[in-house]
């Protein structure tokens, strides 16, 4: 492995990561003057990274076992930092729909409901607890299985919200079907890798 590909990992990766959505969030809202168009598409931006960060992350333990290479093994040794990728995205996602909601009251209340914010609220509350136990101490503090059933339950609610959140748009705009095809694509990829595990060996008597 280079040097280069040495740095481009862990923590690093992450940092470089972060500071390009930052960047890039600033620069989307600068092209409208920070006005509420700008938020909105900083909003719709935020949304489309977190959804690719988070197939990426899903998906690396599946991709790793069905087609072993480099690259896949890169994506699996590095899932947890685009995991924290991935709520940092969804981080910039939240500023940017509370200053929508500061800035323009009734766009926001016409585009929300009571269940967006139960069904966003939970989805909050997973990246955060998946976020806090995805360092090394906080890992051990809950235990191997807590955090598999954690990690698990989690990223199937995610991947539902994803699935929710960009079909309910389809009607309005068709287009919004083509980023069901990387959600659908991530769970049949964990369904083939799942199936395809030998079984566990029951334990002999005597």
């Amino acid at each position: 492995m280079t040097a280069r590909q040495n740095w481009f990992e862990g923590w690093r990766l992450f940092a470089a990561l972060t500071l390009i959505l930052i960047g890039l969030s600033i620069w989307i809202a600068d092209m409208r003057q920070f006005e509420v168009d700008g938020v909105r598409m900083v909003i719709r931006f935020t949304a489309r990274t977190s959804l690719l960060l988070f197939c990426l992350a899903f998906s690396a333990a599946a991709l790793a076992r069905l087609w072993p290479s480099a690259g896949t093994r890169w994506l699996r040794r590095n899932r947890r930092y685009l995991g924290v990728t991935f709520a940092a995205s969804h981080g910039i996602h939240a500023v940017a729909i509370a200053c929508f909601g500061a800035m323009d009251p009734a766009g926001f209340a016409a585009a929300t409901n009571l269940v967006s914010y139960i069904f966003g609220g939970i989805g909050y509350v997973v990246i955060i607890a998946m976020t806090a136990t995805s360092f090394d101490r906080t890992a051990a503090a809950i235990g191997p299985r807590a955090w598999r059933i954690l990690h698990l339950a989690g990223g199937y609610y995610l991947l539902l919200q994803f699935m929710v959140s960009f079909g309910k748009r389809i009607p309005d705009m068709p287009l919004y079907a083509l980023f069901l095809i990387p959600l659908l694509a991530v769970f049949a990829l964990r369904m083939i890798s799942m199936a395809s595990r030998p079984a566990p060996r029951t334990a002999q008597a005597g």
